[in-house]
């Protein structure tokens, strides 16, 4: 009798972006980007099992501390890190400090045989308040997450090296996460990365040409992002709050993908 090839393990570690946020929403359940890599691995021979223990708000220290010791007890064979964006948001931040929580987490996972996938920050594709020092610590974190991807054997989706990804219809009303259209593309990004079976480039493509808003869809927009997005995330800061507080992960067991 042939042996069955044994299924690949996946485990996705992160944050909102890893938990899906805004590909789905909260009655129906979040989806995303690592959702449908998991997928993708699961047409292969053998099939896949696969875990999500991201968690909205995590800064990197914290996928670090509360996701690590339970991705490393799952035994994966394709482990995701993704981190990094909740720790440029906040007043004090340093992209070694930031790079160095990455790498041990790449080095743990590593030594544990697993093939590890990781990411750079896009540019931003929305105006939003601090637009220059956020896009000067995405450049900073982005070249320090390279720095420790090379030094560890981790293959990289380079985003901020692809317009495709700044494009704002990628992007959902709150301006930080993907929405339905991002997290596809970016699931064939690392679906891509990784050399999985029929994985192509085709996810960079440019979309079709944008067309110029006018001005008061504009600021209707701003003023409705503001409301809906940045009064709440500010007023989470002086709570000393996090969105993902009392949270817990929505896949935390190696489950088969149907």
């Amino acid at each position: 009798m042939v042996k069955q090839k044994e299924p690949v393990r996946y485990v996705a570690l992160g944050d909102s972006q890893t938990e899906g946020l805004n590909d789905g929403d909260q009655e129906t359940g979040f989806r995303g980007w690592a959702d449908r890599l998991a997928e993708h691995m699961a047409e292969g021979e053998g099939g896949a099992v696969y875990a999500n223990l991201a968690v909205r708000g995590r800064k990197a220290a914290e996928v670090r501390a509360e996701q690590l010791p339970a991705a490393l007890a799952l035994r994966p064979t394709i482990a995701s890190v993704a981190a990094g964006v909740n720790d440029i948001l906040r007043p004090h931040f340093d992209a070694r400090t930031v790079a160095d929580e990455l790498g041990a987490m790449f080095a743990a996972l590593r030594s544990a045989d697993a093939a590890v996938i990781t990411m750079t920050f896009p540019r931003l594709a929305h105006p939003v308040p601090g637009k220059a020092v956020i896009a000067r610590r995405m450049t900073e974190l982005n070249a320090e997450i390279r720095r420790v991807a090379e030094e560890f054997g981790v293959a990289v989706i380079d985003l901020e090296q692809h317009d495709v990804a700044s494009d704002p219809r990628l992007w959902s009303w709150d301006r930080l996460h993907l929405n339905e259209t991002g997290h596809a593309r970016l699931a064939a990004a690392a679906a891509y990365a990784l050399g999985l079976p029929g994985a192509t480039d085709a996810w960079n493509r440019p979309l079709a040409p944008l067309t110029r808003p006018n001005p008061f869809s504009r600021v209707r927009a701003d003023l409705t992002w503001a409301g809906m997005f940045l009064a709440p995330w500010l007023a989470r800061r002086v709570r000393r709050r996090s969105s993902g507080h009392s949270r817990t992960a929505k896949r935390p067991q190696l489950t088969s993908v149907g």
